[in-house]
């Protein structure tokens, strides 16, 4: 596929999340890339993560984390799927690869678990996004790998 060795990563996070996600992607990355450049946008929240993403594929990266969180109400999904379709727009549009990795508040009883899924989520999707631009993901296919909670194998 002739993908580069070494790339530049954007992570937008947002001021609405109640966990520094960012700070897990960061520390992914240099644990899996240490050579790669790490540009990180800080958002007020999701509807804006679109806008992130967009600043950091114009200022150069090869790939981005979008590090969302979702209230509990019926506006904060709306919000969710908006932000998600435009994400969705984005990376068709410039074919630069955008991981959404969100947190949905109300996906753990207790603020330990959310903290757990939000860490979680986060390295998965980082290491990802990492394979999407250096390597092939093929070798996962079919293996029921889930981000968040623990995978669940191959059938």
């Amino acid at each position: 596929m002739g993908l580069r060795s070494e790339f530049t990563v954007g992570i937008v996070d947002t001021t609405f999340a109640r966990v520094d996600m960012a700070r897990f992607a960061i520390e992914e990355v240099r644990s899996l890339r240490p050579s790669a450049r790490i540009m990180r946008l800080t958002v007020p929240g999701i509807k804006n993560t679109p806008y992130g993403a967009k600043k950091l594929i114009d200022a150069g990266c090869e790939g981005v984390l979008v590090l969302g969180w979702v209230g509990p109400t019926t506006v904060d999904k709306i919000s969710y799927a908006v932000a998600s379709m435009g994400l969705v727009m984005l990376q068709l549009q410039t074919g630069i690869p955008i991981v959404d990795v969100t947190v949905h508040e109300d996906e753990a009883q207790h603020h330990r678990e959310l903290v757990s899924v939000a860490e979680d989520r986060t390295r998965k999707h980082t290491k990802n996004l990492i394979l999407l631009l250096s390597g092939d993901l093929s070798e996962h296919a079919g293996m029921g790998l889930r981000q968040g909670r623990r995978d669940v194998g191959p059938l």
